[in-house]
């Protein structure tokens, strides 16, 4: 066998020798290269100004992808296009190709309730939050506006997000209708909700819904503790222990308000210096917690952070305007604490947009550090992109465009009033672009937004849904108690 393998080597090797020396080096790859353009592909990104978000954030100024069975086969120069042929080729026309952005963090079924009590209202989560969702919140409720805020979404370049909420299943079949891909978190309440009537039902339905989703190929299902305020210490680790057992991710909020560990005091008897170390005591921080916020922690709180591996979905549009404070961004960075920018829900921060949460970061970093060199734009990208994948345990999957990686991609015009002219790509993404800059989204190898038009569901139709929930929560609105204030 040896003997053979050794021959068959010679007579490839000969030939190589022959086929040179007939044709020259250059006339040997051209023919091999002219052979490779019959590989077969699904879609071919051309002419675009692609921004990699790999490790060493490579950028191909006029460059291709190359997309087969879902994923990315290639990426590359102008030359690579010729090696590969495909039923569909966008054109990129010298616009931004770019991975899908990450929203780490949202509530989104509330865009049902978006704009409600805004004017002078002190707790906007006893005084609307609360009895909103009592008094309205239902299974078709939650679907229909599940759908339309993936619209919102899609169609702002959002590829993945991550949500806390209830009938999570309903949540999850809107997102798989329109197309993109969510880590979808059930949560667990010390008190009843809709899909919930007894305390901390929560659990038996995020197991339930885990059982459901596990395999799916766009949702992750995942296990969502409230906050250290609203679940005990025995429930915290009962949920977190369930995501272990069906190795899911695992959420909560941490350190939104400053009084936390006083909260925690009051409801549970337990006596912590920072709500960091209680949580850390009860041996729920690791590489697949997340925490939601942290705005209100130290440098030890951040070392413990770091330590057990935990990450971070950073909110600051939502916390600026709740008045909550702005989260330690630099300092967990320079920790090396995997990182993502989340929206919050949209009745938190009124939008889903992430074009403007990574403009709102890059400035509210430098105002409050008093220095402009920080959060510069390549860094807020990042955060929006590899940044999240890597905050929601994604970044095998997506979050970058690489060789092997879903194919998760928009494509964003630098041709318009507010976009043109684009000299640095990363500049034009964090302060000017918006939402209504994305031309085309493709996710898990399909086009979900084409030129601008949404190719999965009927927005009219989604309209009309959403003006009947206007009515009855416009009515429902009318009778909160904040109304009665003087």
């Amino acid at each position: 066998m040896k003997c053979r393998a050794k021959v068959n080597l010679s007579i490839i090797m000969l030939l190589a020798f022959l086929l040179i020396s007939a044709f020259g080096t250059g006339d040997f790859v051209t023919r091999v290269d002219a052979a490779r353009a019959n590989e077969k592909a699904d879609i071919i990104i051309k002419n675009g100004y692609i921004l990699t978000m790999n490790g060493t954030k490579e950028v191909f100024p006029k460059g291709t992808v190359v997309i087969k069975d879902k994923k990315i086969i290639a990426v590359g120069d102008e030359k690579l296009g010729n090696q590969y042929k495909a039923p569909k080729i966008i054109n990129a026309n010298g616009n931004i190709v770019m991975p899908g952005m990450i929203n780490t963090h949202n509530h989104v079924p509330m865009v049902a309730f978006r704009s409600i009590g805004e004017e002078g209202v002190g707790n906007r989560l006893f005084d609307v939050f609360f009895p909103l969702e009592g008094k309205l919140l239902s299974r078709d409720l939650i679907y229909k506006a599940s759908i339309h805020g993936a619209i919102e979404m899609a169609m702002g370049g959002v590829t993945t997000y991550a949500d806390m909420y209830y009938h999570e299943d309903e949540v999850a079949k809107a997102t798989e209708k329109i197309g993109i891909r969510g880590v979808l978190g059930e949560t667990v309440i010390s008190f009843p909700v809709v899909d919930a009537p007894e305390p901390y039902g929560g659990l038996k339905y995020a197991e339930n819904f885990i059982k459901q989703y596990q395999n799916n190929e766009l949702i992750t299902p995942s296990v969502v503790a409230h906050a250290p305020y609203t679940v005990s210490p025995e429930m915290l680790k009962a949920s977190k222990a369930l995501a272990d057992k069906y190795k899911v991710p695992f959420a909560l909020h941490a350190a939104e308000f400053p009084d936390e560990a006083q909260r925690v005091e009051s409801k549970f008897g337990q006596k912590y210096e920072s709500v960091i170390k209680y949580l850390d005591s009860l041996g729920i921080l690791d590489e697949n917690t997340m925490l939601a916020h942290a705005i209100h922690i130290d440098d030890e709180d951040i070392a413990i952070i770091k330590e057990r591996g935990a990450t971070i979905a950073h909110n600051p549009i939502a916390n600026t305007k709740g008045a909550t404070g702005v989260a330690p961004a630099i300092k967990i960075d320079k920790a090396g604490i995997r990182m993502g920018l989340g929206t919050d829900g949209p009745m938190s921060s009124n939008t889903m947009d992430v074009f403007g949460t990574m403009g709102y970061a890059a400035r509210i970093h430098k105002l409050v550090n008093k220095d402009q060199s920080l959060m510069p734009p390549s860094k807020v990208v990042e955060l929006a992109t590899i940044g999240g994948a890597k905050a929601l345990g994604l970044d095998k999957k997506v979050g970058s465009l690489e060789v092997g990686k879903y194919a998760d991609i928009i494509i964003v015009d630098v041709y318009a009033p507010n976009t043109f002219p684009t000299y640095d790509p990363y500049a034009t993404l964090a302060y000017a672009a918006g939402p209504q800059n994305v031309k085309d989204v493709i996710v898990n190898g399909k086009m979900i937004v084409e030129n601008k038009k949404l190719k999965t569901y009927d927005y009219n139709k989604n309209l009309r849904d959403m003006k009947e929930i206007y009515k009855k929560v416009a009515e429902v609105e009318k009778t909160l108690p904040y109304h009665k204030k003087p």
